[in-house]
């Protein structure tokens, strides 16, 4: 194994220092996996970690499982272990984390390096298979200290606290997505569960009226003339008057009431259930507004700290 952290005066690096502080060098490789490791550098620790994930994956070789083809960018700022196709970040891992990166002389298709885990603290070994790449790859994780720690000799270590910010305020981002996406789907189930609430809540073949001045069919309700209101008419003579409607419910042959569509309303409810019915809602509703309240807030939280990386950058 081969470490590639050397930083002679004359060595001739393989890219151009734009290339990797403005952009990033992007390779294809096969990742053989991740595992942890005791020690943060070290031949041995490398070639035990190379040894047994070679023997993992000739495991799921013999499974039928294919070894995941990767991408990795590697700039400035770290490596960035990508899926191919649709471009998704899969380890982010800061060139400030890395702390020992070589190529396998007796294998030169494989290439390591050890990072320190952010969540964990634990540090892990990466084990990559390129066919013809593996020590350009190393020579530029190497290019890519060189100018890393010239850049932080410039700035006097100021910029190394900068991405360190800066990350730690893009963590905080995709926490606060997560966490508003989970609200979203939450206000979304309370909506429908509060529909079904009513539907349920309200009799079938029911319709409520607009307004109370108004009938199902958002009419003002007739009323007739009752017969001791009178109106005088020109010649002084009073209307005759108007028929008032029988009292007496009428039964058909079955002995059921006919149907009245002016006195039907909603179906009444006990008092007891009708009480239980509107605290529920209630409850409903506040959870919804409160639910909301969180998601608006959280909103406001993701919008400052975007505002706070693009004033970093």
């Amino acid at each position: 194994m081969n470490r590639a952290f050397s930083r002679k005066k004359d060595k001739t690096w393989m890219h151009t220092p734009e290339a990797l502080s403005k952009h990033y060098i992007p390779y294809n490789a096969k990742f053989l996996g991740s595992t942890e490791v005791e020690q943060p550098k070290g031949t041995e620790v490398v070639r035990d970690a190379v040894r047994k994930l070679k023997f993992a994956r000739h495991i799921k070789k013999s499974e039928g499982q294919k070894t995941p083809k990767v991408e990795l960018q590697i700039s400035i700022y770290g490596v960035k272990i990508l899926d191919p196709k649709t471009k998704e970040v899969q380890h982010n891992c800061q060139l400030h984390r890395i702390s020992f990166c070589a190529d396998d002389k007796t294998d030169k298709r494989i290439f390591t390096f050890i990072c320190k885990d952010s969540e964990s603290n634990k540090h892990l070994c990466y084990v990559f298979d390129s066919e013809k790449c593996a020590e350009e790859i190393t020579l530029t994780i190497g290019q890519a200290f060189d100018l890393a720690y010239r850049k932080f000799l410039e700035s006097g270590g100021k910029d190394v606290e900068t991405r360190k910010q800066i990350a730690g305020l893009q963590k905080r981002i995709q926490e606060l997505e997560t966490e508003n996406t989970e609200l979203k789907n939450k206000v979304q189930d309370l909506e429908n569960q509060l529909r079904i609430t009513q539907v349920h809540a309200s009799p079938a073949g029911s319709v409520t009226p607009k307004s109370p001045s108004t009938d199902i069919f958002d009419m003002v309700p007739f009323s007739p003339i009752s017969p001791q209101s009178s109106t005088p008419t020109r010649n002084g003579t009073q209307p005759p008057p108007v028929p008032s409607r029988s009292t007496e419910i009428k039964r058909d042959l079955f002995g059921a009431e006919p149907f009245d569509p002016f006195s039907c309303g909603a179906g009444d409810f006990p008092p007891d259930i009708q009480s239980k019915l509107d605290e529920m809602q209630r409850q409903r509703w506040l959870v919804y507004h409160f639910l909301i309240m969180i998601f608006n807030a959280f909103t406001i939280e993701v919008c400052m700290c975007s505002c706070l990386v693009s004033l970093f950058l």
